[in-house]
């Protein structure tokens, strides 16, 4: 028997959860299957098949914690040769059947026979081993089943053929599962559960158990909380100028170089700028030392299905508009998709975070631990603001730095907000700096 191991996960990431197992025992396997997926705190692992055969036993249970090496199967290598004769006598076994098919067409039409869309239409949803045996990340597979589509029927665009959430997204209607028996039918026992996830319900109340990702998040915002002097600055910005260069040349931007101009690769560059000014910001602390860093890898904070993860762009100081914007394009459809990598989500340097995409005003965003500085940016809102001794209405945006007060002074954070309004007001300032 070869026993199927946790791999190693990645830097500083020592657990996982077993998110969904795609194969179930019995099942025969070819080389680089993949057998289950794992959920870390930071990416999704997908745990292939080393060798052909058949997966004897399942030893770990969806929802359930494993650590590196820990044993997640065992997988028969003997049981290939077997598992392949069976498979060739499958189709044999199955030939006669359409040879009967006109005898049975020269019969007189019955009833039920002239009636055919009926049973169609009461046909029961795709068995479970059907759907678990197609190739799919986790994101779509939740998809699926909220809007009750079969995924075997989709094709997937992702690597190997694998079936991503923007396939499920796009499927057209026609891969709809039939309707399920009604709740009626469901027996009273199956409600208080859900499988494996440690999910329970009752009549007023519903229990779930963290992931894995979730925990994580938990413990490296309470960690950043704990080992930072925490404190925020505000200042706000007037985007008259930056709407004014979107409308000029989103449409050219859009067709030269097939990307969205948004404001995000405008405040990158703002930020970039100001940290050149203010090092300090850019920096580390390592014990009783600071760690300047001469490069901005620039984290941009995503929201995901799993929950909010930062992907970074590296080398973003060395980066013009149009190239920050493909990358923070890329690398937030990759945050989404479920699809990043360790490189993606590790040596970033300075986060920047937008909650106005959601509609917040104001807030004071936590510091993404170890870095000691992050900024944050919020919805822009037409304000009545005083302009040469007069009150005029602009387009305003509220913006936070929270910063690390062990080692970023005061002084440094406004000052660096400060700048950072300047350039943004005046994008201009930004090509000859």
């Amino acid at each position: 028997m070869l026993p199927i191991k946790v791999p190693p996960l990645g830097e500083s990431i020592v657990e996982a959860t077993v998110s969904r197992w795609l194969k179930k025992e019995g099942d025969v396997v070819a080389a680089g299957d993949t057998l289950v997926d794992l959920e870390t705190d930071k990416i999704t692992v997908e745990v292939p098949a080393l060798k052909p055969g058949k997966l004897s036993k399942r030893n770990k249970k969806e929802g359930e914690v494993v650590h590196v090496d820990d044993v997640l199967g065992e997988l028969d290598e003997t049981a290939v040769p077997a598992a392949v004769g069976a498979q060739a006598s499958a189709p044999a076994a199955s030939a006669p059947a359409p040879a009967s098919a006109p005898a049975a067409s020269t019969a007189p039409p019955t009833p039920a026979a002239s009636s055919p869309p009926a049973p169609a239409r009461s046909a029961p949803p795709p068995a479970p081993a059907q759907a678990e045996s197609v190739k799919s990340s986790p994101a779509a597979r939740r998809v699926a089943d909220e809007r009750e589509i079969d995924i075997a029927a989709i094709a997937g665009t992702g690597r190997g053929g694998v079936v991503s959430k923007p396939d499920v997204l796009a499927a057209p209607a026609a891969t709809e599962r039939a309707p399920v028996a009604p709740w009626a039918s469901t027996p009273a026992s199956s409600a208080p559960s859900r499988g494996g996830n440690g999910t329970t319900s009752g009549e007023r109340e519903t229990r779930e158990k963290m992931s894995t990702r979730r925990k994580r998040i938990a413990e490296n915002l309470l960690q950043s909380q704990h080992a930072t002097a925490h404190l925020t600055t505000f200042n706000e910005i007037d985007m008259s100028a930056i709407n004014a260069l979107r409308e000029k040349y989103k449409e050219k931007v859009e067709k030269e170089h097939g990307v969205k101009l948004t404001f995000m690769p405008f405040f990158v560059r703002a930020a970039v700028q100001a940290l050149k000014q203010f090092p300090t910001i850019n920096s580390q602390v390592d014990g009783d030392t600071i760690v300047y860093k001469h490069y901005v890898n620039m984290g941009i904070a995503v929201a995901s299905e799993q929950g909010l993860v930062v992907p970074n762009v590296k080398d973003a100081d060395r980066k013009g508009t149009i190239e920050l914007s493909r990358e923070i394009s890329e690398v937030a459809k990759r945050a989404r998709d479920g699809k990043l990598t360790m490189d993606d989500l590790t040596g970033g340097t300075f986060t920047i975070t937008n909650g106005g995409v959601f509609g917040s005003l104001v807030s004071t965003p936590i510091i993404n631990y170890p870095q000691v500085g992050i900024l944050g940016l919020h919805k822009t809102q037409d304000r009545p603001v005083a302009l040469n001794g007069q009150v005029v209405i602009r387009p305003m945006m509220y913006i936070a730095l929270s910063y690390d007060h062990r080692i970023v002074e005061g002084q440094q954070a406004v000052q660096f907000l400060v700048r950072v309004k300047e350039l943004v007001e005046d994008p201009a300032a930004m090509l000859i700096e």
